[in-house]
């Protein structure tokens, strides 16, 4: 069973929450809340697996704030917003958000993004693909088009020779691209030493969902 919390302080989407997620196999809503504050208390950690986090709220606190603090408190974080400024949405992808999905999407769409996030991945959506496809944040390496086909052919699981043939060049061509796209990975302050590191930026920037 998936626990969820929400924090939103708009009465008639708790309300809406509390009678959708009703009866979802494998799913239940156990707590709601207007605030970060008011849903962490005094507790060092919180009993949920997710928390549905609005992006704006009305106290004024700021967006990576409270996604540091519920992340810091143990439950993973699904952004939910009337917001889709791509600005904002790498900003909260930075913070720690495991997903974000904008309001007007419907029950099934939350639930498997909820699920997604609960079993450890990233809930993707069309807001967050686009967000990161035209992310101009310094902490994203800009990549030019061959450095980033040999990064997404090699991380995909090819061998360096496959990833170069599939890319029409030779291991050595493949080679100096996979080295220059560790270089601007460490120059953004997000190294990537091995093939399992490539993997987990590709799947952080949202490339392979382009």
């Amino acid at each position: 069973m998936i626990t969820v919390a929400v924090v939103d302080d708009d009465r008639m989407l708790l309300d809406g929450l509390r009678a959708w997620l009703d009866g979802t196999p494998g799913v239940i809503l156990a707590a709601t809340a207007r605030t970060v504050d008011g849903l962490l208390g005094n507790a060092a950690a919180v009993p949920y697996d997710v928390v549905l986090l609005d992006l704006v709220l009305a106290d004024g606190s700021r967006p990576p704030e409270n996604i540091r603090r519920l992340r810091a408190a143990g439950p993973r974080v699904l952004v939910i917003s009337t917001v889709a400024d791509r600005r904002r949405i790498v900003a909260a992808v930075s913070a720690g958000a495991d997903g974000y999905l904008t309001k007007d999407h419907d029950l099934p769409a939350l639930v498997r993004a909820v699920r997604e996030v609960a079993g450890g991945g990233t809930a993707h959506s069309a807001e967050l693909a686009f967000a990161w496809a035209h992310d101009d944040g310094a902490e994203r390496p800009r990549l030019s088009p061959k450095e980033r086909e040999v990064l997404l052919e090699y991380a995909s699981g090819l061998t360096l020779k496959a990833t170069a043939r599939r890319a029409g060049i030779s291991p050595h061509t493949a080679k100096y691209y996979l080295d220059r796209v560790k270089e601007k990975y460490q120059e953004a302050g997000r190294p990537a030493y091995t093939k399992t590191d490539l993997a987990a930026r590709v799947r952080e920037d949202g490339w392979a969902e382009d």
